[in-house]
């Protein structure tokens, strides 16, 4: 009688809807600007040149309809608190599992690189600490933040998101205002004929232009987030439609704008491709202490990501265990409408990751987060598959909502497409292969265990 009770208890208990506006848009350009942007991009433009542009466009308006798509779900039915919901719903109980302990462990590699790179950033300044001091510190932090409600999560992941986006917009302005007075750098003038007049927009040919595609899309990783923060938004359906249209304004400003900028003031081959462009471009300004700004925005960038991944994987523990996929005591919430055991119970796994990262820095650590990157492929993929059927079967549903994805199923068809382009792309690289061939293992594993606890429950 009394665990019937408590069961009971445990599905009455619903998430708090602390998310403001603000929160959410802010959680949406976070998502979709990474460490990536402001480390990576170096590399990502020694690799492909000015054509870098054409592939953030590209993956930009992919992922703009992979999340029209998942919008669509979500609204569609406001009791969806996750994509673990709408999964359950049109796939049922097997993919449901496999999909959410899938995204979890998506944000749990993302978590154990982020720590690692928080640790890796503090010693530009401190260089006498242990690496996995500042990130067991962060980790404390982060999670006596998320335990305290849903507003402070959002709060945190706001003024992250913030300083991120006016690092940017500096960039794009101190930029521009050099490509129109003709500044001159070590290299010769700013211009935007920088852009064309070193080998053309596509100085590695075609081969170049492919091989970008798999950096480009890791940037992207975690652009998804704003779907699962869709139980804990006040009035989602304004909230979110908002926050997913602003995609493609973002990815032109933010990710197209800043490299056009930097490709102008610098060629393409003379930028360092183990140096963020960003301190290049603020050095040759004259901006002083330029290298420990980028420092500072690249350490928050790397909290940001830890924060959306205590965050989000404590609340896919919270919805697996609603639906009988974790232990039950993981659904129980906090008099403060916050999952506890779950947040627990993900940071402990991520600080198991954050020692091993220690012991045996290369190696296992390399192979997580490559693996992780395939998994989000998967997570995209299963997101766009459900749309598909959602259309198909409550085409009544599909006509009453009023954020739809557009040119259905041609979009669908387009996405899936891309999304099987970009695991050829990973084929193609030797440091990404071996994940294509090892993450079966994470699915059969699943697919295991769940027939495992099934056969137990009957």
């Amino acid at each position: 009688m009394t665990d019937d009770m408590t069961k009971d208890n445990i599905n009455q208990q619903k998430l708090e809807r602390g998310l403001k506006n603000r929160h959410i848009q802010l959680i949406a350009i976070g998502g979709a600007i990474g460490t990536g942007l402001f480390l990576g991009s170096g590399k990502s433009i020694h690799f492909a040149g000015p054509s870098i542009l054409f592939a953030y466009m590209i993956t930009g308006i992919i992922c703009f309809l992979i999340m029209r798509s998942l919008g669509e779900l979500l609204l569609s039915n406001l009791n969806y608190h996750s994509f673990v919901d709408f999964v359950q719903d049109y796939l049922g109980d097997m993919a449901a599992f496999i999909t959410g302990w899938t995204y979890w462990f998506c944000w749990i590699s993302i978590a154990m690189a982020d720590l690692t790179a928080v640790g890796l950033y503090t010693q530009y300044w401190l260089p006498g600490v242990p690496q996995w001091v500042p990130g067991l510190i962060a980790l404390i932090i982060l999670l006596i933040m998320n335990l305290a409600t849903v507003k402070l999560f959002g709060e945190l992941e706001f003024w992250f998101a913030l300083i991120k986006v006016i690092a940017i917009l500096a960039l794009i302005v101190i930029g521009l205002v050099m490509i129109f007075k003709g500044f001159s750098t070590s290299t010769g003038v700013s211009s935007f004929t920088n852009l064309w007049s070193h080998g053309g927009m596509f100085p590695n040919g075609m081969h170049g232009f492919i091989l970008s595609f798999q950096m480009v899309v890791f940037a992207f990783v975690g652009i998804e987030l704003v779907g699962l923060t869709a139980g804990e938004t006040e009035n989602p359906e304004k909230v979110i439609p908002k926050a997913i249209n602003n995609i493609p304004v973002r990815v032109l400003l933010f990710y197209i704008g800043a490299l056009l900028v930097i490709m102008s003031i610098y060629p393409w081959n003379v930028i360092n491709p183990s140096e963020s462009p960003f301190v290049q471009v603020f050095v040759a300004v004259g901006i002083v202490g330029a290298a420990s700004i980028i420092n500072f925005v690249v350490l928050t960038s790397a909290a940001s990501a830890c924060n959306s991944a205590v965050f989000s994987t404590s609340r896919m523990v919270y919805s697996l265990a609603k639906d009988h996929n974790a232990p039950e005591s993981m659904a129980k919430l906090t008099p403060r409408k916050v999952p506890r055991n779950a947040l627990f119970f993900s940071a402990i796994v991520i600080l198991i990751g954050v020692t091993l990262n220690y012991i045996m820095p290369e190696g296992v650590f390399t192979l997580i987060t490559s693996i992780s990157t395939v998994c989000f492929i998967y997570i995209w993929g299963i997101t766009v598959i459900c749309h598909m059927k959602y259309r198909k079967t409550r085409p009544e549903l599909a006509k009453t909502n009023k954020f739809k994805l557009p040119l259905y199923p041609f979009t669908n068809y387009l996405i899936l497409a891309f999304l099987a382009f970009i695991l050829v792309v990973l084929a193609l690289a030797q440091d990404t292969r071996v994940s294509l061939f090892v993450t079966p293992v994470w699915f059969i594993l699943l697919i295991v265990i769940y027939k495992v606890r099934k056969a137990k429950h009957q």
